[in-house]
């Protein structure tokens, strides 16, 4: 990208600045990231934010001396598939005050950020949308979804009969410190084996065990359960929390899991009997899990479990550099395809040749060779994790088919035996 990015520098938009705020700038930052959410009301947490302040990563808008907009960035392992990972720029706090919309500010930022992210050398970047229609034109592409389900166990009656189970496992309920240590090294070995999962760092931690708070943010204590194997080690956790509601004089209690982890089908069976076991409970609700969870499958009644309400797309993913992105994850099946790619920002523009080899090993390189598909930055970011397929967004128009079975040809290259999913929001 040229000459090093200044993380002092300062850009100037329709008689606006945007720059890095220093670490003595965090608590206005805070009010106008508070404000920009819709939330004036809540007291600065400047304090906490201190602690996710990073030299030129926390950015502001302003009009003056006031800060109007706001937006932050951190690098962190993102996990393809094949389980390898790369390094990602993962955005967030991203607001813009409704007295300064349509100026520009929110392209500048980004701008900003992602050829920062660029020169540093993250393959991709990353963040979650609150509205659809905002990131698709920076390049970002819808490229993990949520599939949450609600349970009814007055229909299913727990799991069938016969499923493979843990010899001498055990499960245990945790403190939130145990939960804290054993969690964070449980997460560490699991996110290596599910495309899409990133870090969790040690602050995630004590905010999810409530050992630190911020200004409006209640805390209420969930269970914590962990399950160990016949020789002790610990192989999955679930943690939830429990709404005591009753329909006269009889219990009608909803489960709500929070996080739930396994690292193999055995230690998911136990934890859900768990689960689906609970004394009081009618309602078990699982906002966010993997698409690929086979949770209703292990049910008795599989129709007692309907699709969350809030399942719908996750994270968004935008390509930095089309080598080390392609060429870390691995591939579904030997072939070649040549896309040609419109980035308007110019990190993925050009002809490129998606080859794999029959080890699942593949690149992604320039070519001069006719294109097969033709595609915007965004939609190249929807296939990087495989949770996308070209043939659906061919039909959707949003790829173009330059070869007559090209689409298909892609997605035998990009499936994946797991879809792409996080359990972390961040």
């Amino acid at each position: 990208m040229g000459n090093s990015i200044d993380r002092t520098a300062v850009d100037t938009v329709d008689g606006l600045l945007v720059r890095a705020v220093s670490v003595d700038e965090v608590g206005e930052w805070n009010r106008a990231l508070n404000f920009g959410f819709l939330r004036p009301e809540v007291a600065v947490s400047e304090e906490l934010r201190r602690r996710y302040w990073l030299p030129g990563r926390m950015v502001a808008g302003f009009d003056g001396e006031r800060q109007i907009a706001t937006f932050r960035s951190f690098d962190t392992e993102l996990t393809v598939p094949g389980g390898a990972v790369v390094t990602a720029d993962a955005i967030t706090n991203v607001t813009v005050s409704a007295t300064h919309r349509r100026r520009g500010l929110l392209s500048a930022m980004m701008r900003r950020d992602l050829a920062a992210a660029a020169e540093r050398g993250c393959a991709v970047a990353v963040l979650m949308a609150a509205e659809y229609n905002i990131y698709g034109r920076f390049g970002f592409g819808p490229a993990t979804r949520g599939g949450g389900w609600m349970i009814d166990l007055r229909r299913t009656r727990g799991l069938r009969e016969g499923l493979p189970g843990v010899p001498d496992g055990r499960i245990d309920f945790v403190t939130m410190a145990e939960l804290r240590e054993l969690g964070a090294e449980l997460h560490e070995r699991w996110r290596r084996t599910q495309p899409g999962a990133i870090e969790r760092d040690t602050l995630w931690w004590e905010r999810t065990v409530g050992e630190v708070r911020a200004p409006g943010e209640e805390f209420k204590e969930p269970f914590a359960a962990v399950h160990r194997d016949a020789a002790g080690a610990v192989t999955g956790l679930v943690v939830y929390r429990v709404t005591p509601t009753w329909d006269g004089a009889y219990p009608d209690c909803k489960l709500s899991v929070a996080d739930f982890i396994a690292l193999d089908l055995p230690t998911a069976v136990e934890l859900w009997r768990l689960v689906l076991s609970v004394d009081w409970v009618s309602r078990v609700e699982v906002a966010n899990l993997g698409q690929d969870d086979p949770l209703p499958l292990l049910l008795q009644d599989p129709r007692a479990a309907t699709p969350h309400k809030d399942n719908g797309d996750m994270v968004w993913l935008r390509v930095l550099d089309v080598e080390a992105a392609f060429g870390a994850r691995s591939y579904g099946a030997p072939g070649r395809v040549v896309l040609e790619v419109d980035d308007k920002l110019g990190y993925a523009s050009g002809r490129w040749a998606l080859e794999a080899a029959e080890d699942g090993t593949g690149r992604c390189v320039r070519t001069t060779d006719e294109a097969d598909l033709a595609l915007g930055a965004s939609e190249l970011g929807s296939l990087h994790l495989g949770a996308e397929t070209a043939s659906r967004l061919a039909a959707a128009a949003l790829i173009t088919e330059l070869r007559p079975g090209a689409a298909a040809a892609a997605d035998l290259l990009l499936r994946t035996p797991l879809r792409a999913w996080t359990p972390t929001e961040f």
